[in-house]
């Protein structure tokens, strides 16, 4: 033995033996015990059921998802046909009860958001009915959503009037600051000044509201479908600080460009409305199940074991899940077809079989069954417009976002 074999052998000798050394899998309980325990939140997997959870408001038979305008029906694609159209009827029901009844319209826009929560235009439309209802806390956590979903800024003014219902005005300052707004249409340009000004008036600062509102669009001489409202504001603001002469003057402004976006009415232009009187359900309308009477079965589910079975006869295969049941032959059954050339061969006689018919060699007559298409007569979904979305489709408030000047 040299040299080299000897010292290899010393060093296997200072090694642990295998029965000796800890095994893997305490080595990485070990590891596994040292680590600090995961969160609350990272351990669920099922949201816990809640038995208080109000149900979902109830929606007449005639409305249906086609009373949903179509730009927003088409967002609703990646949902399963049958929550689609759920979800749709309850879009289509805050759309038609938000002028007439703001608290029942948020409930379908809540219901719609549980089916589907992770689309932009339920989001928008939870915020826009909470927002007419005045819940502010949720009304700004859903923009803010709606926001990360779209990189949209066209609810940012709503967005400071929320901040401000929550008396919060300096933080609305900070959020209408966030936003470039050169990158802002001139309509969503204009709302997010008369929000800011209303912001810089609940603080006091009275002369900053005023420049707030003095923008390009706060020109006289053009007219627009947002120049009512801003001049509206600023005749407001002109008043605050005493100034009531150019108050007068921009609130006679405001009442000429109100007239001249009024359409003059002719005769010509005559309409007929036609107004559907809709029944509302009420939880007196959900269908109740029959009590059950004494004596009737109670359902159970039929399993493979309940299936009734042929009698087995000697050298009969073993049965397996799925085999159609045996039927017995009787008399005045039609007699089976006749066997061609190619067809498998029959299994071997036993005792008691019946006779065999004769055999027939030539060539089998007819041609494939059916015809026609195979996927039956469907025509394609119906067509025809519908409702327009409502609150899903811009600011519900038509006048001003701030609402009120001072809050």
């Amino acid at each position: 033995m040299n040299d080299r074999d000897r010292s290899s052998d010393d060093r296997r000798s200072d090694r642990p033996r295998r029965d000796d050394a800890p095994s893997r899998n305490h080595r990485d309980r070990e590891r596994a015990d040292s680590q600090p325990a995961r969160p609350d939140w990272q351990q669920r997997v099922d949201r816990p059921i809640n038995s208080d959870r109000p149900k979902s408001p109830l929606i007449p038979e005639e409305i249906t998802p086609e009373d949903l305008a179509m730009q927003v029906r088409v967002q609703l694609k990646t949902l399963t046909a049958e929550n689609a159209d759920m979800v749709a009827r309850h879009l289509a029901m805050a759309g038609l009860l938000f002028d007439q009844d703001p608290q029942l319209a948020h409930a379908h826009a809540v219901a719609a958001v549980n089916r589907a929560g992770r689309i932009a235009v339920v989001r928008e439309t939870v915020a826009v009915t909470a927002y007419a209802i005045e819940d502010w806390a949720l009304a700004l956590k859903e923009f803010k959503d709606h926001r990360r979903m779209t990189g949209s800024n066209e609810h940012i003014a709503m967005m400071v009037d929320c901040e401000r219902g929550l008396g919060r005005s300096a933080k609305g300052l900070e959020t209408g600051r966030e936003v470039d707004r050169n990158k802002l249409d001139a309509e969503t340009r204009v709302k997010l000044a008369i929000a800011m000004s209303g912001a810089r008036l609940d603080l006091g600062d009275n002369e900053l509201a005023l420049a707030e509102l003095e923008i390009l669009e706060l020109d006289p001489s053009r007219v627009f479908d947002y120049s009512p409202a801003l001049f509206f504001a600023y005749s407001d603001t002109l008043e605050v600080l005493g100034r009531d002469a150019e108050a007068k003057k921009w609130a006679d402004l405001a009442e000429r460009a109100v007239k001249a976006l009024t359409p003059k009415q002719s005769p010509e232009d005559e309409e007929f409305l036609i107004v559907e009187e809709i029944q509302l359900p009420t939880a007196a309308d959900r269908p109740k199940r029959a009590p059950r009477e004494d004596g009737d079965r109670e359902w159970k589910p039929r399993g493979d074991s309940d299936r009734p079975r042929a009698p087995r006869r000697d050298g009969d295969a073993p049965r397996r899940d799925g085999d159609r049941p045996y039927t017995p032959r009787r008399d005045g059954d039609a007699p089976r077809p006749p066997r061609r050339d190619g067809d498998a061969p029959r299994p071997p006689r036993r005792d008691g079989d019946a006779p065999r018919g004769p055999r027939d060699s030539g060539p089998s007559s007819g041609g494939p069954r059916g015809g026609g298409r195979p996927g039956g007569g469907f025509g394609g979904p119906r067509s025809g417009g519908g409702r327009p979305s409502g609150p899903a489709g811009g600011a519900p408030r038509g006048g001003r976002p701030g609402g009120s000047r001072g809050r």
